[in-house]
């Protein structure tokens, strides 16, 4: 062999041995894993966050909330009603296939069929493949979010979903709460594959070697999900070097970690809306406004903010948060027991009822607790709860099914808009066009469904922040939902684990990115 190709070969193998030595382990601990890993199968904050693992989408937010491109290099606005997207060459999905436009459209397509994800895409009409590496989304009219729904289509492989299981049953099926092929089998362009998943127990994954992202300064190699539910047990594990990455940190131990040299926390306010929705089917009572009024002026809000999440919320009297166009700094939490007790004689409820609530006790921080709160507060005049607890991947099953009279739900803007908020959680339920999907209240109101539906096509800015105002105003005088608090973020790290860079106010860790020294 001539000495410069030694040379060569050597430097090589040296490259390749100095990579393998800085692909990082990281050890990670949240309050629960994801339920599955069909991206289309739960529109939740657990699914999202796996999908930016497993997946790519079109383009992404930054921490500054612009967009910047993945999947699509670029995109431009060809009319009124087409946004057209140029897609990466050579990207590779897990199976060894390449992307292409006609991967795009087939996961349009799938998400136009979730149940849960139709009505972000009811606003469009189609998607169309140009060529290979060009798709057009094409809407019923203007709409000014297209960009921001970019950010939820993630290209499957559509040749990996393709024919039926072994049971039958087709591969590309959305099964919710069961066991399906895609909710056990996952084939994209993410920065990291499933090697091993036992539900509840351990979910490990390992880089993928042909990522396209070269750029990427993410030096994980390996990721070890551990769930741990109990937010002290979670600290301690953080604090012993069992674990590198936690989250949410409770609010009774930030101080905890804050006094350890270990360890880095980084907080934020979150835009997601903490809820109860009070179902107007189960309980007739609740189908008077009055009834609902009096239930916000029952529930001390600024109270539960500040004594169970210790400050680590803002306590809330409407959906959307400051910074939102459909936002209204006068709608101000309300709090008043007398005018609650008022409320409920002039309703004929002076004696009260009896109710039954349902919350997780591991999605949202301190949920149970949270719940707990409430249920007394609704004491004081004379609603008797009946409060049952339990782990997310069970209550996302009773909560489809309205098992309860009142149900907990923590709701993040998927478009970061106003919008978003009143047509998944205060539109009147529609299966055919998915509207309403997590309105467990069967709240109705065709005034606030109309405007709703009109700021879909309004581009200009002013107008369309006015009727969302305006929309915002109608939910706060009909009591529609108890909104709670908007909950703050909270991550920690041992110190060597660089979270900053990674981390964001949609509660999407970009770990891809990640670097661990």
């Amino acid at each position: 062999m001539r000495p410069g190709l030694v040379l060569t070969v050597l430097a090589f193998l040296a490259l390749g041995f100095i990579a393998q030595a800085e692909a990082k382990t990281l050890r990670m601990a949240y309050d629960a894993d994801p339920t599955s890993l069909d991206p289309h199968e739960q529109l939740s904050g657990a699914t999202l966050q796996l999908s930016h693992l497993l997946f790519d989408p079109l383009v992404r937010f930054r921490q500054d909330m612009t967009l910047e491109p993945r999947l699509a290099i670029s995109f431009d606005q060809i009319d009124d009603r087409t946004t057209r997207f140029h897609l990466r060459d050579g990207v590779k999905f897990h199976s060894g296939r390449t992307l292409s436009a006609q991967d795009a459209v087939w996961t349009f397509n799938r998400l136009k069929q979730s149940p849960d994800f139709k009505a972000l895409f009811e606003p469009f009409e189609g998607a169309r493949a140009i060529d290979d590496l060009t798709v057009d989304l094409i809407t019923k009219g203007p709409y000014p979010l297209v960009l921001n729904l970019a950010t939820y289509i993630f290209p499957m492989d559509r040749q990996f979903y393709v024919g039926d299981d072994e049971r039958g049953r087709p591969k590309d099926g959305i099964v919710k709460h069961g066991a399906s092929f895609a909710s056990n089998n996952a084939s994209g362009t993410g920065p990291f594959m499933v090697m091993q998943r036992e539900q509840g127990v351990r979910l490990e994954m390992k880089r993928f070697a042909d990522y396209w992202d070269k750029d990427s300064p993410g030096n994980v190699g390996r990721i070890v999900f551990t769930p741990i539910k109990e937010p002290a047990t979670r600290v301690a594990a953080l604090l012993a070097e069992d674990v590198d990455f936690i989250s949410p940190v409770p609010p009774t131990d930030l101080s905890r970690i804050e006094a350890n040299d270990c360890c880095t926390l980084v907080t934020m306010p979150s835009p997601r809306i903490l809820t109860f929705e009070l179902n107007q089917d189960r309980v007739p009572a609740f189908r008077d406004s009055r009834v609902r009024l009096a239930i916000n002026y029952a529930v001390n809000r600024e109270g539960i903010a500040d004594k169970i999440m210790r400050g680590l919320a803002t306590a809330a009297g409407q959906l959307s948060p400051d910074g939102y166009a459909g936002h209204d700094p006068a709608l101000r939490p309300r709090y008043d027991l007398a005018k609650a007790k008022g409320l409920m004689k002039e309703a004929g409820y002076e004696d009260g009822f009896s109710v039954t609530m349902m919350a997780p006790n591991n999605r949202y921080i301190g949920d149970a607790r949270i719940a707990e709160a409430v249920a007394a507060m609704l004491a004081k005049i004379n609603i008797k709860v009946d409060l049952e607890t339990m782990p997310k991947a069970q209550y996302w099953q009773r909560f489809d099914e309205r098992a309860a009279d009142m149900m907990m739900i923590g709701w993040q803007s998927d478009t970061q808009d106003s919008a978003n908020f009143y047509e998944f959680l205060v539109m009147t339920p529609d299966k055919e066009t998915g509207y309403g999907q997590y309105n467990a209240g069967n709240y109705a109101n065709p005034e606030v469904d109309r405007m709703t539906l009109e700021t879909q096509t309004m581009t200009d800015p002013k107008a369309r922040a006015e009727m969302l105002r305006k929309i915002e105003r109608i939910l706060y005088d009909d009591a529609a939902v108890l909104p709670l608090q908007w909950p703050h973020l909270s991550w920690a790290a041992r110190n060597n684990v660089k979270i900053e860079p990674v981390v964001n106010v949609i509660d999407m860790p970009y770990l891809g990115d990640l670097v661990i020294e």
